[in-house]
């Protein structure tokens, strides 16, 4: 199958490092996300995989429930995000795939700065780039740090991976007869408040015209088949006119 996207950037939730209902990272969904970030990257697809930090700590949810500075428990947070990128670069590197992880604060002893040029030569020597500590910035998500870089470094896409097969009207878990979205324009998930990304992450990828997807991860080689450019896996977000191109 032909590969319509070069370079895909993915968003990880820390949620997904960890087992149901869990904290910290649990050794079986560590190595199932680097076995399905090897098996998407075997068709050559550049792969940027930005991670969030709340299986280790949610800053903006610390913040709330003390007298903390949000600034103070967003740093927190993104040290968390650290955390996982270092997991997943070892786990990736067990299964003899090359990786480096790029952090957007300061921490020459266990990652690069987050450089364009660099993340593009590592692109370029066939390795995963993993992003953690967000943009670098309190305040802002990690969702907006995956928009943010997809659209510096020149992503297709951008995937963001679930536990849920892709966008609905309501939330499936409490109403069974909620309804899924195939494709949905970017002015229609923030009118229905569909939570997909927050809004200055959605916001970016609209003014980019940056297409992204929401899928179900934990099925075997969705990643490697929503990479492919295979039908029917998730749901689509973008412009009207790029529905009409399609």
């Amino acid at each position: 199958m032909s590969n319509p996207y070069k370079r895909v950037v993915l968003k990880i939730s820390g949620e997904s490092f960890a087992s149901e209902g869990s904290l910290g990272i649990h050794p079986d969904e560590l190595m199932l996300i680097a076995d399905e970030i090897t098996a998407a990257r075997a068709n050559g697809t550049d792969i940027a995989v930005v991670v969030g930090g709340g299986n280790i700590i949610r800053g903006a949810s610390l913040a709330a429930m003390t007298s903390f500075d949000q600034s103070a428990s967003d740093y927190m947070g993104m040290l968390g995000t650290v955390i996982n990128g270092l997991a997943l670069k070892e786990a990736l590197e067990s299964r003899n795939h090359p990786a480096r992880v790029m952090s957007a604060i300061n921490l020459t002893s266990v990652a690069e700065p987050f450089i364009r040029s660099r993340a593009l030569r590592h692109f370029e020597k066939g390795r995963v780039v993993i992003l953690v500590a967000g943009t670098g910035n309190p305040f802002f998500t990690t969702d907006t740090c995956a928009s943010l870089r997809a659209i510096e470094l020149g992503a297709d896409i951008l995937l963001k991976a679930t536990k849920v097969d892709g966008i609905y009207d309501s939330d499936p878990v409490k109403n069974p007869n909620a309804v899924r979205y195939d494709s949905i324009t970017y002015n229609e998930a923030l009118e229905k408040k569909l939570g997909v990304m927050d809004l200055t992450a959605m916001a970016m990828c609209m003014e980019h015209d940056l297409p992204i997807c929401v899928f179900d991860f934990k099925q075997q080689g969705n990643i490697r088949r929503v990479v492919e450019g295979s039908p029917g896996i998730g749901t689509m977000v973008a412009s009207g006119e790029k529905f009409a191109k399609a």
